[in-house]
């Protein structure tokens, strides 16, 4: 198969994951110019000092005018709007993608707002990231060994899906398909639930009597609990409002799990607690194994 070739990129949404998308395509020699759309300018400049980038832009539209292919790596809420404006200057090859959470809402933007270009868009999620955000954040590693998931529609061109796939798989990701409804359902279980947790643990926290003491004395265990609590607010906060149904159920499973544990510990049982934590133990280790098997 021929080497994958990409003449201009256009990441919309220029940081951690769209910033670490361009540089890994740039390090395999896969795409020719990336453009980098954002709403700030201290960011972009960061991108093109970096040479994430090679030319910013703050205009979406002017920006796609000449694209292969673009990558809409903004927070979900903002995909109406990005769609919107792009959609009438998209050149009729251009293959459209992007990086979301979750899915059943942005393939239902897309199918709204891309109009005749719906059958180049090719919904995925990378299951990546880091706690860090912005272009300074990026790295061209941080999909290497990761899955991306990709749901195309029944209308998705195959072509425009093998040119997802191949873009991925250059990055050095594993590309894994699935229907939307699948995907927002085990995301709000593996990545959304984690993530509400986190915040919620530290706001908890942060409203306690001398909460700077109770921080000061924290060991390993709360640091690695609540890393994710410094993600991106505005980026989670659309995530929890897109995929809410999901994540309500998955909240009230994690709410019932709660009550057993809080009941056990109220009657003192402390082999049921044993058991209850050495399953949770197990199961842990085995889903490592798996994982380093891969």
């Amino acid at each position: 198969m021929a080497r994958l070739k990409i003449g201009k990129l256009v990441v919309i949404g220029t940081g951690l994951i769209g910033g670490s998308f361009a540089l890994a395509l740039k390090r395999a020699r896969a795409v020719g110019r990336v453009t980098g759309v954002g709403r700030t300018r201290r960011n972009l400049a960061d991108a093109l000092k970096l040479k994430v980038i090679d030319e910013a832009s703050r205009d979406p539209a002017r920006a796609v005018r000449d694209a292969d292919l673009v990558l809409l790596a903004t927070p979900v809420g903002q995909m109406p709007a990005v769609m919107t404006e792009i959609a009438p200057h998209l050149p009729h090859h251009a293959v459209i993608t992007d990086g979301g959470s979750t899915k059943r809402d942005v393939v239902e933007c897309a199918r709204r707002f891309l109009g005749a270009h719906f059958t180049r868009f090719v919904p995925g999620h990378p299951v990546a990231g880091t706690e860090k955000s912005g272009a300074t954040a990026a790295f061209p590693d941080l999909f290497r060994g990761r899955s991306v998931i990709l749901t195309p529609q029944r209308e998705t061109l195959a072509s425009a899906t093998r040119l997802v796939r191949r873009a991925w798989e250059t990055c050095g990701a594993r590309v894994v398909r699935l229907d939307a409804e699948a995907h927002d359902s085990i995301l709000a279980a593996v990545s959304h639930l984690p993530h509400v947790i986190a915040f919620a643990l530290v706001n908890l926290l942060a409203r306690q009597r001398s909460p700077g003491r109770l921080f000061a004395l924290s060991a390993g265990g709360l640091r690695d609990t609540v890393r994710i609590a410094g993600s991106s607010p505005e980026m989670w906060a659309d995530i929890c409002s897109a995929n809410r149904d999901a994540l309500l159920a998955v909240l009230e499973d994690y709410e019932n799990e709660l009550e057993q544990v809080r009941a056990v510990i109220e009657n003192g049982d402390t082999g049921e607690l044993r058991r209850m934590f050495g399953q949770a133990r197990s199961a842990r280790e085995k889903w490592l194994v798996g994982k380093r098997g891969r």
